[in-house]
C-alpha cells in the first residue's frame, strides 16, 4: 500500500479562494436588507366572521308548560238501591248518552209488588180515617144535645187524630215504595261519553257501587303547571295552543288559575277547557300560553357564546375588533333571540365564529356569503 501524499495549495490561489467568498457574504448581506419581515409589520384578524345588526320588534309573548289532558268532571254512575239484579244493559265504552237515558235496568218484579201493597194499606188506613171522622162528627152533635159526655167526644177526637197520621203514614209508604221503583232506572245525570264499564248483566246490584263512568258533557281540559314567577302574566280567557305527544295541535282557553301555590315545587296549576281538536284524558302535552305581545330586542340565537356559565355576545368595534359583552336574555323565536340588556339596538354582533373569539379580537367581515 503506497503512501498518502499531501500536496500544499499553491499560494496563487489562496487570494483568489478569499476573495470569492467575501463577494458571497457581501450579496446575501445585500439581499437581506432589500426586504421586510411580514410577520413584524402586519397583523393578521383572528378569524372571518359574518355579522348581524341588533333590532327592535314586537313580538308574541307566551308563557310555556307542561301538564296532562284531564276530563272536566268524571261522573261515577251508581244504583240508590241494592239487591236486586241487573235485569239489562243499554250502553257501553264509548256510548254517547243525554240526560234521564236509562243506563241500567234493575230486576222490579219485587218493588212492583211492594208498591201495590203500600197502595192497598193507604187505601184501608183512609178508610178508616173516614169512619172516624163521621163518628167525631155525629159525637159533636150529640154532645151539643147532652146525650154524650165529653169524655166520650174526646176519646173520638183521639181516634180521628190516629186515623189521620195512618193515612199520613201509609201515604208516605207508598211514596217510598215508588222511589225505590223509579231508582230500578238507573239513568245519566247529564249528557256525555261512557267511559268505564264494571257492571254486567244478572250480577246482583249494591247501592253505591260503580256501574259505569260518564264524562260529562264530552268535556276535557289540560291542566299544567306553571312557575309562581310568572302567575301574574295569566289571565281566564287566554288562548292556548297545546301540542299532544303525538304532535297533534290543540286549541284551548285558560279557564282558570289555582289559587293557591304548591309549597314543594313553587308552581300552581291552571285549568284550560279544550275548545277544538282531538284530546284524550290522559294524555300528556305540551302548551304555549299566549300572554299578549310587546317590543324585543333581537340578535341571532347562534351568536350567543355561553362560557362559564354567563351569557355573552361579541360586538363590532371600530376598526373591526370585537368587545365581549355579558347579556340577559329572553325569549326565544324562532332562529332569534330576544337580549334584555348589555346590546343597544343598532349595534353589530358576531354570528359565525363568535365561539373562537376573545375579548379584543381583530376580524375580517364576510358578510355577503351570509347574505347569500
Amino acid at each position: 500500500m503506497l503512501p498518502t501524499v499531501h500536496r500544499p495549495v499553491p499560494r496563487v490561489l489562496v487570494p483568489r479562494l478569499l476573495g470569492a467568498a467575501l463577494l458571497g457574504l457581501l450579496v446575501l448581506s445585500g439581499c437581506g436588507r432589500g426586504k421586510k419581515d411580514p410577520v413584524a409589520t402586519e397583523v393578521k384578524p383572528a378569524l372571518t366572521v359574518t355579522t348581524a345588526t341588533a333590532t327592535n320588534a314586537v313580538i308574541d309573548r307566551s308563557v310555556l308548560a307542561s301538564g296532562a289532558i284531564f276530563a272536566w268532571q268524571d261522573v261515577i254512575i251508581a244504583p240508590e238501591v241494592g239487591g236486586y239484579r241487573v235485569a239489562a244493559l243499554n250502553v257501553d265504552v264509548g256510548s254517547k248518552v243525554k240526560r234521564g237515558q236509562v243506563l241500567v235496568q234493575l230486576s222490579a218484579d219485587m218493588l212492583n209488588a211492594e208498591v201495590a201493597s203500600r197502595r192497598a194499606a193507604l187505601r184501608s188506613a183512609e178508610a178508616r180515617a173516614t169512619n172516624a171522622a163521621a163518628a167525631l162528627k155525629r159525637g159533636q152533635t150529640m154532645a151539643a144535645t147532652g146525650a154524650l159526655s165529653q169524655a166520650s167526644v174526646d176519646t173520638l177526637t183521639a181516634d180521628q187524630t190516629a186515623t189521620a197520621a195512618q193515612v199520613e203514614t201509609a201515604r208516605a209508604d207508598l211514596a217510598t215504595s215508588e222511589l225505590r221503583l223509579r231508582y230500578t232506572q238507573v239513568t245519566a245525570p247529564d249528557d256525555g261519553v261512557v267511559t268505564s264499564r264494571t257492571v254486567t248483566v244478572g250480577q246482583i246490584a249494591q247501592t253505591g257501587a260503580e256501574m259505569l263512568r260518564l264524562l260529562r258533557q264530552g268535556r276535557v281540559e289540560w291542566r299544567a303547571e306553571v312557575p309562581e314567577g310568572q302567575l301574574g302574566e295569566l289571565r281566564s280567557g287566554m288562548a292556548v295552543q297545546i301540542t299532544t305527544s303525538d304532535g297533534k295541535s290543540v286549541q284551548a282557553k285558560v279557564r282558570t288559575v289555582a289559587p293557591t301555590v304548591q309549597t314543594g315545587n313553587r308552581t300552581a296549576l291552571i285549568y284550560a277547557d279544550i275548545i277544538s281538536g282531538e284530546a284524550r284524558p290522559g294524555m300528556f302535552a305540551r302548551g304555549e300560553i299566549q300572554t299578549g305581545n310587546s317590543n324585543a330586542l333581537l340578535v341571532p340565537a347562534a351568536a350567543l357564546v355561553v362560557q362559564d356559565g354567563y351569557s355573552y355576545l361579541f360586538v363590532l368595534g371600530d376598526k373591526d375588533v370585537v368587545q365581549r359583552r355579558l347579556v340577559h336574555t329572553g325569549v326565544v323565536r324562532g332562529a332569534t333571540l330576544e337580549i334584555l340588556d348589555g346590546v343597544k339596538a343598532g349595534e353589530r354582533v358576531v354570528v359565525k365564529g363568535a365561539g373562537f373569539l376573545k375579548d379584543g379580537d381583530t376580524v375580517r367581515i364576510n358578510d355577503a356569503k351570509a347574505g347569500a
